[in-house]
């Protein structure tokens, strides 16, 4: 017999067919209701974890962050925008800006970057930004001196004030140049009064140059400007950024024989004369005319020179810097004259040769490099390291004499410069 309580077991297997079912279907009612619950738990759950944001349900939030935005930060690199209060300070001075590349060109569009990337941004991705890279200065390299008996040449000097067009008006036969220090307007205004007012000699064109440097010492700003005025009025001043020392004079020569070289090649000869020297220019003149074109430099040159070893000297050498006992033949600086040819060889050899403090030794040290030994001139009696006693016939044989401090020079010039028979 059923025992389900109905007459048949057809009755019996329909109405369990049916609690079954329902059964069913409360179950799967049941399960769908919790997936949706989870779905919605798990898109909240991301919507944080992606935007990292406060949600504010006004109706301004929804829309800054549209759905499409959404989508792309949901598939972009994380991205973390720091609170207005960390925004980054101005520039200071020495640091460098860089602009990065555009985050987002469009809303949508992929992130250009690469995911291993994590950036800062004050500004929203669809903005260019420029952000101040704080790098750390690079702290200079120290100083280092090359010591006190060598000059910081060669170097890459430059001119504060140049006369590049100098030479292209009149082809010079002659340049005279003279070495002074900037405060030494006296020894330039005399020269200009005697023999640097010479400009044509035996029809020969002569041109004169002053090379400075920069002042040493005690700033003057007043200086400066009166050499600028100077040169405006003159014409004939070549200054050069190096300081303005006795120890520097190797760096004054070679910068002088670089202006040659680029501003006058054209020229023939040139002299390098120091501001307290008499020159009888129209002998020099004599001289040259029958003197070599090329590789020549001549002077009151110098044979077996002894090093001088003496720590007290003024131009003392240690062994250890130049163990020879003895120097090169070398031209006296005071005055000595060379082919302009000379000037791009000696430049080549100064990155040979280690340059000296003391100028007419390094010069005759680069021409020993070049093998082209100094000339005597064709008269002994040309040059004189010390001062001649002045007479018109005495100065009418020579090319060039120092002088004594206390003589008038621009009296000795007029009074040799007049009329009348010599000797």
């Amino acid at each position: 017999m059923p025992t389900c309580g109905y007459s048949s077991f057809g009755e019996c297997y329909g109405q369990r067919n049916i609690e079954t079912q329902t059964q069913t279907r409360r179950i799967c009612n049941c399960t769908w209701r919790r997936s949706i619950f989870l779905l919605l738990l798990c898109t909240v759950t991301l919507f944080y974890y992606y935007t990292n944001i406060t949600p504010n349900w006004r109706t301004i939030w929804w829309k800054q962050y549209n759905a499409t935005k959404l989508w792309s930060l949901s598939h972009s690199p994380k991205i973390v925008y720091p609170k207005p209060a960390l925004a980054l300070k101005p520039l200071a001075k020495n640091v460098s800006t860089v602009t990065e590349p555009a985050i987002f060109k469009n809303a949508g569009e992929k992130l250009e970057t690469s995911s291993a990337v994590t950036l800062s941004l004050t500004r929203p991705p669809t903005q260019m930004v420029n952000r101040p890279v704080q790098t750390p200065e690079p702290k200079p390299a120290p100083y280092v001196s090359p010591g006190p008996y060598v000059v910081e040449y060669p170097y890459e000097y430059h001119y504060v004030i140049n006369e590049a067009k100098a030479c292209e008006e009149k082809k010079p036969f002659l340049l005279l140049m003279v070495p002074v220090a900037p405060s030494n307007r006296a020894h330039r205004d005399i020269i200009r009064q005697t023999w640097g007012k010479e400009t044509e000699v035996m029809g020969k064109v002569v041109k004169l140059f002053f090379v400075l440097g920069l002042q040493s010492g005690q700033p003057r700003p007043e200086l400066q400007e009166q050499i600028l005025k100077e040169s405006q009025q003159y014409h004939d001043l070549i200054q050069s950024n190096f300081l303005d020392c006795y120890k520097n004079l190797t760096i004054k020569t070679m910068v002088m024989l670089k202006w040659m070289d680029s501003y006058c090649s054209t020229a023939s000869y040139a002299m390098k004369i120091d501001s307290d020297v008499f020159l009888n220019v129209q002998n020099l003149i004599k001289m040259l005319s029958n003197a070599p074109k090329k590789n020549y430099l001549s002077g009151l040159v110098a044979r077996g020179a002894q090093v001088l070893r003496n720590p007290k000297s003024k131009w003392y050498l240690p062994v250890s810097l130049f163990p020879n006992p003895v120097y090169p033949r070398y031209a006296l600086g005071f005055a000595y004259v060379l082919s302009v040819d000379l000037a791009k060889k000696l430049l080549e050899a100064s990155y040979h040769v280690k340059a000296l403090y003391i100028e007419d030794v390094y010069l005759g040290l680069c021409m020993q490099y070049l093998k082209i030994p100094p000339t005597d001139p064709p008269n002994w009696g040309y040059f004189h390291v010390f001062p001649v006693r002045y007479s018109r016939c005495a100065y009418s044989k020579i090319v060039a004499t120092t002088l004594y401090t206390t003589t008038n020079r621009v009296w000795l010039w007029n009074n040799f410069k007049q009329p009348g028979p010599l000797c």
